[in-house]
């Protein structure tokens, strides 16, 4: 069996295994203190208010659609519907319900990628680190190695490797693993608050311009697209920040002390003049005779 075939077998299995009609049995209740949240869990940030508003729902409907978990030498995990499951313990529910499927450490791991990966509301950072734990997942490899990897076939493609990674970007949509491997890898190498911030929601483009800035301006350009700053707006400030200072030239009173320093040109002065530079210091206002000591 090709890779590629042993890929879409592991998605086809995954697929039949999370189904709520699967031969495994119907949905059942089970209390929320008896479930735990996936040790493949890719969402790290769940948004408050968004559970807020779920929990109002499901005081109002119910939960509509069932959690899917496995059983493991840790009790029940869930394998699908954390979200839920938060919102239901904000809602006060005891029970919910959920469907009991068998799956591998594998199936389990994957499923729960491709579950999140097609939903619309993961932060930038937790799906650019989800693709790379489905890479991960299907090569068989850790997240470290898939990097390595991804980093390598830009570099020297492997023909059947290749194709897996094709077949799972189709899957996962929006785009190609080349554009993933060659745009999305940098964002681990990172600071760490402008990830924090990813996490929170900040778009991968306006982050990008953050991280791209010289590190002594990060900190400001991170503030301002805190605040909702453009792109276009963040260039612009890294523009005037790095803008050279406009040379303030020197005032009338230091050119002429400069140039009465300056022997040389002294030297050269002739009699007459020299008698009128005399003349004219003669005449110097008083704050500077007292300055000199001259008074």
């Amino acid at each position: 069996m090709s890779a590629l075939d042993h890929l879409k077998g592991m998605l086809s299995g995954v697929a039949e295994k999370g189904q709520g009609g699967a031969a495994t049995g119907p949905a059942t209740s089970l209390p929320v203190d008896a479930l735990s949240p996936s040790r493949y869990q890719p969402r790290r940030h769940f948004d408050q208010k968004e559970l807020a508003a779920l929990a109002d729902s499901i005081r109002e409907k119910g939960i509509l659609q069932p959690l899917l978990v496995r059983v493991t030498d840790r009790g029940h995990e869930i394998v699908a519907g954390e979200r839920r499951w938060r919102a239901a313990q904000l809602a006060g529910l005891r029970d919910v319900p959920v469907y009991i499927r068998q799956m591998t450490d594998q199936d389990a791991r994957l499923f729960g990628l491709m579950e999140n990966l097609q939903r619309s509301d993961l932060t930038p950072f937790d799906e650019i680190e989800a693709k790379l734990e489905a890479v991960a997942a299907v090569l068989g490899v850790s997240a470290e190695q898939a990097k390595a990897k991804l980093n390598e076939l830009t570099r020297n493609p492997e023909a059947e490797t290749v194709e897996v990674l094709e077949h799972l970007f189709r899957q996962l949509g929006r785009e190609t693993w080349e554009s993933y491997a060659r745009n999305k890898l940098r964002v681990f190498g990172w600071p760490e608050p402008i990830l924090q911030a990813m996490r929170e929601g900040l778009s991968f483009t306006v982050a990008g311009v953050v991280a791209a800035a010289p590190e002594e301006l990060q900190a400001d350009l991170l503030a301002l697209a805190l605040r909702g700053a453009s792109r276009t707006e963040l260039k612009e400030e890294i523009k005037r920040a790095q803008k050279p200072k406009k040379r303030i030239p020197p005032s009338r009173a230091e050119r002429v002390a400069k140039q009465l320093t300056n022997r040389k040109w002294l030297a050269k002065l002739g009699p007459e003049d020299s008698e009128s530079l005399q003349e004219w210091l003669a005449q110097m206002p008083r704050a500077l005779r007292l300055e000199l000591g001259e008074e």
